[in-house]
């Protein structure tokens, strides 16, 4: 009975081999990752010394107050005017001092929409919506440039369909 407690074979127990498994798999896994990057091409082949050269020109800003037609369905209406100097951080947002509900009357600004005024779960709450106070996250000022990416988008009234009603 005493041979079963030998010393050899107290390494035999599962802790020590899983412990075993455990090395020999990360010894594994380090060796095939070496092999792997040397195999794996490089995606935007050579990188290019550091250059200096002249800054291109800042487009110039569409400052006109004239609203734009949009470039897509549910496209969120551009900033016709600069918002160069604006406060929008936590503490202040100067946009709301033109377009929040109460201030359009005086502003003659638009006001925001009613879904800036709904939580999450649709809950009209009294005051603009945490997720929707960052203004500049979805609304940009439009700037005088080419698109980079040609738009194919045609309104509902270009493509010959009426409003409903209308006939």
């Amino acid at each position: 009975m005493r041979g079963q407690d030998s010393p050899g074979r107290r390494l035999m127990r599962p802790e020590w081999t899983a412990i075993a498994g455990g090395i020999f798999v990360f010894i594994a896994t380090a060796a095939i990752g070496q092999v792997a990057t040397q195999n794996v091409p490089q995606l935007q082949g050579q990188t290019q010394a550091m250059e200096s050269g002249a800054a291109t020109v800042l487009p110039k800003w569409v400052i006109d107050d004239k609203r734009k037609m949009r470039a897509y369905p549910d496209q969120p209406p551009i900033i016709p005017h600069s918002i160069e100097g604006y406060e929008l951080s936590v503490n202040a947002n100067r946009c709301l001092t033109c377009h929040k509900r109460e201030f359009t009357q005086d502003s003659g600004a638009p006001m925001i929409s009613v879904t800036h005024y709904m939580t999450r779960e649709g809950q009209m709450i009294a005051d603009v919506s945490p997720r929707r106070y960052f203004c500049t996250a979805c609304h940009v000022p439009q700037a005088d440039v080419q698109p980079l990416v040609p738009s194919t988008f045609k309104d509902m009234s270009e493509l010959g369909f009426k409003p409903a009603g209308s006939e």
